[in-house]
């Protein structure tokens, strides 16, 4: 079973596998967040065929979404022959959930001066076998196969996996699959038990200077938490050939009744 199934031309319906992690009634935005750069590329083609590709994405996170149908649509903010903006919104029940702006970009060949300086991290056979499903709950989690490398809380490399297609019966993009993990970073190295504190995302941008391939998506993350109730998941994203673009997450951090720092 895929994450979503399509209802119509703007309208999905989230599957069983879309739920948690914080809350079992609501979906992991994770999916989510890789169904609206399908939308983006969708609408992109039923424009243009002189194949522009997705270089950053923004989105900010407006509220939970109930694992039920969403409608997403998309608007063309800065027209351009080689350059646009877009802007995709996503919502539930007439309410509006996440937003994401993303650049779309003419690709050229730069192979001659192409590189990085991020480090590489180990491939999938380098990397132990890590159950996610021991810090977290739900469908989405439980439909990942993580293989992890952690050096501290709050700081790990890993590669990420999953069998379960974004939509069903359509062919999406190896980007989109991969927006559709991204969200995974801020709960595959947790710097505190999220039984004494909650860190909940805001928000992921991620940009790509070259455009991601392969099985595995790989993640060099660090979660940063401040001293006034906010935090900072970065992450170098990679595939299997190496490091090809980052993301960040902006936490909102509490720490529960039981938890570090509280009162009682």
């Amino acid at each position: 079973m895929a994450y979503f199934e399509r209802l119509g031309e703007r309208r999905f319906r989230a599957t069983e596998h879309t739920g948690g992690a914080w809350d079992l009634e609501t979906q992991h935005i994770a999916p989510a967040l890789g169904l609206m750069a399908h939308a983006v590329e969708t609408d992109r083609d039923r424009r243009r065929s002189d194949g522009l590709v997705l270089t950053r994405v923004s989105y900010d996170i407006l509220g939970t979404v109930p694992i039920a149908e969403v409608d997403i649509g998309v608007e063309v903010l800065r027209k351009g022959r080689t350059i646009e903006l877009v802007e995709a919104v996503l919502s539930n029940a007439g309410r509006a959930a996440v937003r994401l702006r993303g650049w779309l970009m003419e690709p050229r060949d730069t192979t001659a001066v192409a590189g990085s300086s991020h480090p590489p991290i180990p491939g999938p056979d380098e990397l132990e076998a890590w159950d996610p499903t021991t810090v977290w709950r739900g469908g989405f989690i439980a439909s990942v196969e993580v293989r992890r490398h952690q050096q501290e809380h709050g700081r790990a490399c890993y590669r990420v996996r999953t069998p379960q297609p974004l939509l069903a019966d359509e062919e999406v993009s190896r980007m989109a699959a991969v927006t559709g993990l991204l969200d995974v970073a801020n709960g595959m190295t947790v710097r505190a038990e999220p039984t004494d504190v909650l860190f909940p995302n805001v928000d992921l941008t991620a940009h790509f200077f070259a455009q991601p391939q392969g099985e595995w998506l790989g993640l060099d993350t660090t979660v940063s938490f401040g001293s006034d109730g906010v935090g900072l998941t970065t992450s170098v994203i990679h595939d299997e050939r190496g490091p090809v673009g980052t993301s960040s997450q902006c936490l909102t951090v509490r720490p529960t009744s039981q938890g570090p720092g509280s009162s009682s």
